[in-house]
């Protein structure tokens, strides 16, 4: 276990937010319109493929996150929260400007936001409704802070930057995408200080991770795989290489907050 290493806590992130402003219309897409027309349709369907997971995610965390700031408990990570609110809104500007700007076939993409129905849902509805629920939050946080960007996230920006980059394509989408990445980071430092403080506070909190991580690996699993056999060649890595590096990256937070995947005998 590492709970012992510092973590920053919520005043020090908003002034790391406050260090590291952007803004999703200054992000120069000029040369990506060309790089699409040229790509290979096997690396656009597999740059749909995360797109519309990625617009997914964000679509969902941008319209079910207000109940987490109402959750806060002091002003410091209410302030936090409210820029990670911004962070999502801007994310889901600039996916959006990307799709409508660079692919233009939005609805290759649109019918895929729509049909996303996800437990986040749930969990923010719960929280909504019981902003004083300690269980409600925990699990809130474990969902999106530890699922959606700790795992699934960190697993699209590392492969997806580094064929990218690789291969010379899309610099403007580069550009953004790792300004994203970097928010997100921030963003998972956050839920890893809370549950860890929850963990310690409460031991029962443990048990609210672990069993709502438990039941979600299966719909991580399905979430890591590509939409063909063929999209492994294209990003030039193993079958299985998504999924093994999500699990250490969920693993290595797991530590630092006290919880492991398997109960203690």
């Amino acid at each position: 276990m590492t709970a012992d290493v510092a973590l920053k806590n919520p005043q020090q992130l908003y002034l790391d937010w406050e260090r590291a402003h952007w803004a999703s219309q200054e992000i120069d897409l000029g040369r990506d319109r060309e790089d699409w027309a040229r790509l290979e349709s096997s690396e656009r369907d597999l740059l749909y493929w995360v797109l519309s997971s990625l617009m997914v995610a964000e679509e969902r965390i941008s319209t079910q996150f207000c109940g987490l700031v109402l959750a806060q408990d002091d002003e410091e990570e209410g302030s936090f929260l409210s820029t990670q609110l911004v962070d999502e809104v801007r994310h889901m500007q600039f996916y959006a400007r990307f799709r409508n700007e660079v692919t233009a076939d939005p609805e290759a993409i649109a019918g895929h936001v729509s049909r996303a129905r996800e437990v986040l849902v749930q969990a923010h509805d719960r929280l909504r409704r019981e902003p004083q629920n300690r269980e409600a939050k925990v699990d809130f946080v474990t969902i999106y802070h530890m699922v959606l960007e700790g795992t699934l996230g960190i697993t699209a920006s590392h492969f997806l930057l580094d064929f990218l980059n690789e291969n010379e394509h899309l610099p403007g989408f580069v550009d953004g995408y790792s300004r994203i990445a970097a928010d997100e980071q921030r963003h998972i430092a956050y839920g890893s200080w809370f549950l860890r403080e929850a963990v310690a506070d409460d031991e029962a909190m443990a048990e609210v991770v672990r069993s709502r991580i438990l039941g979600l690996l299966p719909a991580v699993a399905e979430s890591v795989s590509p939409p063909s056999e063929g999209a492994w060649d294209v990003l030039g890595i193993e079958s299985g290489a998504l999924g093994e590096f999500g699990l250490d990256a969920l693993t290595r937070r797991l530590n630092l907050i006290g919880v492991a995947l398997q109960p203690p005998a």
